[in-house]
């Protein structure tokens, strides 16, 4: 009890839980009150709320005020408890939530439709007229009657048209014709048509659109067509095309090399050449390959402009508006230029320019190397595994695994841009006519032994191979003497007979050296095959032979050949520059007895002096024709 001091104790007062005693019967007998229902409990609490306070307005507000002291004093009151912070929010969610519980039980109450049923408000009636109804249909319909009978009768025209004229082409199917070779789109009411490389990995900023419209303007004679500037008759079209005019004429890419200001090889890309260009009545298929053709030299001398700047060769290259020089070899130029014409005058007058003859493999090689940079920039290699950077190669992928070093590294990441590729296939090209001109001077030159070449038919763009055979006409089963040559960009290799490999550089008069001396190493062997043939014997022989006159390219060779019976002996040597020469020996000496020296009959087996045959008086076709006669000659039997 906290009335008595030193003792604290708190008291906890519950509410009784019998109910209210209601009556008291006489004899004792309580009559408890019932309990009271949730809804009277609700309807009981609910009648000590004074609704009309609850406001704002109303809380400031005490209507019990007798005194002007208890005014104050109350109106301060509310007037802090209005300060209270959170006073505006509670009475504005307070408000929220009461609309929003009205809502909730207007809505149950029309949506269960046990308390309330709304009923629609009735409509004035109004008078529905049949005739009219049917009037309106009856028009609507002969509308739609009449869109069909035109369409129908313009349909009709048009097959009567095309029964009647069979030469002029239907729009639509000309369309479709268009539309199988070039790309087509519809933007609101125009056709437009692309004649760039986009699809195919160009990169190339200007754009090829063109636009595509039906011909109104028929020709009178449409019957008998439009000639066509090469003098055939063609169809009219039904199809007009609109091309930009930095697509229009005739555009080529002239590849030329030049020595000394002539040309040796040229090389150009053109569709029309000779045709004008700008004759009205073209047909669209001419034009647009015109026009792609353009768009085409275009791109590919940009890129070779662009790739002429950026390389450090040792020569730099020139670029000169629109013409590109690069040096090739000493002396000898790559000029590759860009003529864009919009009339045929010009490009037939620099075509007319062109003396040497036109080389169908550099203009393929040019379309090729493009169309590869297209393909480059469409097909990435993909990664291994997936998950590692888009770009590298599967080689540098695997690079880690196969512990490649830094030279394969750097081998690796090596390229070649299109004008390296230009240059040295044109430098093979340079090289292989070159070639042919060394080995045409030697077969010229040399009657005998025959040589022979062989160029493969299949051939690299930058490598070429070739096969010489040396024979003697009528002894070629006895000896033949091959040799292949392969012709690269800036080097030769030869691969002799015997296993030999040599390598040379653009340089051709070591080319021409190494003919000479196969020529003469051919006539030795050949020689010593048909002494076996002839039953000699060849007692020694040298390609290096060191005695004699010094000569200015390699060195003299020899052989020394013996008669079956050893008592005639022939000796040859081949210089490489000079002509051959032959000697004969006879043995026993014709003038042994002739002396007193020598008295012993042993001696007269010694050979005597060689004597020089002469060689432009012996009958015989060729230099082995003529040996097998004096081995014959010299047989005694």
């Amino acid at each position: 009890m906290a009335g008595i001091p030193g003792y604290t104790v708190n008291i906890a007062i519950e509410a009784p839980v019998e109910n209210q005693i209601q009556e008291i019967s006489y004899d004792g007998q309580e009559f408890y009150q019932t309990p009271l229902t949730m809804s009277e409990s609700l309807t009981k609490l609910a009648a000590k709320i004074d609704f009309s306070k609850t406001g704002c307005e109303d809380i400031k507000k005490d209507p019990e005020t007798s005194e002007n002291g208890e005014e104050e004093t109350s109106s301060k009151d509310a007037y802090q408890s209005a300060i209270w912070p959170w006073d505006s929010v509670r009475n504005k969610l307070r408000n929220s939530y009461t609309e929003i519980c009205v809502l909730a039980d207007v809505i149950s109450i029309a949506k269960e439709k046990r308390y309330m049923v709304f009923d629609p408000i009735p409509q004035e009636m109004h008078e529905q007229k049949s005739m009219a109804q049917v009037y309106a249909r009856k028009k609507a319909l002969a509308g739609a009657a009449s869109v069909l009978l035109t369409a129908a009768e313009r349909l009709r025209t048009c097959q009567t048209e095309a029964a009647r004229n069979r030469a002029v082409p239907d729009f639509h199917i000309e369309l479709l014709r268009l539309r199988q070779s070039w790309r087509l789109k519809k933007v609101s009411n125009t056709i437009i048509g692309d004649l760039s490389y986009r699809t195919a990995g160009s990169k190339y900023a200007q754009t090829g659109l063109f636009e595509v419209t039906k011909a109104e303007d028929e020709p009178e004679t449409s019957g008998e067509g439009s000639p066509d500037p090469g003098g055939i008759a063609r169809p009219a079209s039904a199809l007009r095309v609109i091309i930009p005019s930095e697509l229009q004429g005739v555009a080529y890419i002239g590849v030329i090399v030049q020595k000394d200001q002539e040309d040796l090889c040229s090389a150009s890309i053109t569709s029309l050449g000779e045709r004008a260009v700008n004759h009205p009545d073209l047909h669209w298929r001419q034009k647009l390959e015109s026009a792609q053709n353009v768009l085409f030299c275009k791109e590919l001398f940009n890129q070779l402009a662009k790739e002429a700047v950026q390389l450090h060769a040792p020569i730099p290259h020139m670029v000169l508006g629109n013409q590109i020089m690069a040096s090739m070899f000493p002396g000898v130029q790559l000029i590759i230029h860009l003529t864009h014409s919009t009339t045929g005058g010009n490009v037939e007058k620099r075509e007319s320019g062109f003396k040497s003859e036109h080389d169908h493999v550099l203009e393929h090689s040019l379309h090729q190397l493009l169309r590869e940079v297209h393909h480059r920039n469409t097909h990435h290699p993909f990664p291994h595994p997936s998950s590692a950077p888009l770009g590298p190669s599967k080689r540098r992928c695997l690079a880690g695994p196969t512990a490649a070093d830094r030279y394969q590294l750097l081998e690796m990441t090596k390229s070649q841009t299109l004008l390296e590729q230009i240059i040295q296939q044109a430098q093979h090209f340079f090289l292989r006519i070159r070639t042919e001109y060394v080995l045409d001077t030697i077969i010229k030159e040399v009657k005998d032994p025959i040589i022979v070449s062989h160029w493969n038919a299949l051939n690299s763009p930058t490598v070429s191979c070739v096969k010489i055979n040396i024979m003697t006409h009528g002894y070629d089963t006895v000896c033949r003497t091959s040799l292949v040559i392969q012709v690269a960009d800036k080097s030769l290799k030869c691969v002799c007979r015997d296993g030999r490999v040599m390598h040379m550089s653009y340089e051709l008069q070591e080319l021409r050296d190494l003919i000479f001396c196969q020529i003469y190493q051919h006539q030795i062997t050949a020689v010593q095959q048909l002494a076996r043939c002839m039953g000699w014997q060849y007692l020694s022989n040298s390609t290096h032979l060191g005695i004699g006159a010094v000569e200015p390219l390699g060195n003299a060779s020899s052989c020394i050949l013996a008669s079956p019976m050893g008592d005639r002996l022939i000796a040859v040597r081949c210089e490489p520059q000079g002509a051959v020469q032959v000697s004969i020996a006879h043995s026993p000496k014709k003038d042994f007895f002739s002396g007193q020296l020598v008295k012993e009959r042993k001696w007269e087996n010694l050979g005597g002096a060689f004597k020089e045959v002469r060689w432009d008086k012996m009958e015989g076709k060729n230099f082995l024709n003529k040996m097998e006669l004096l081995m014959a000659s010299l047989t005694s039997s």
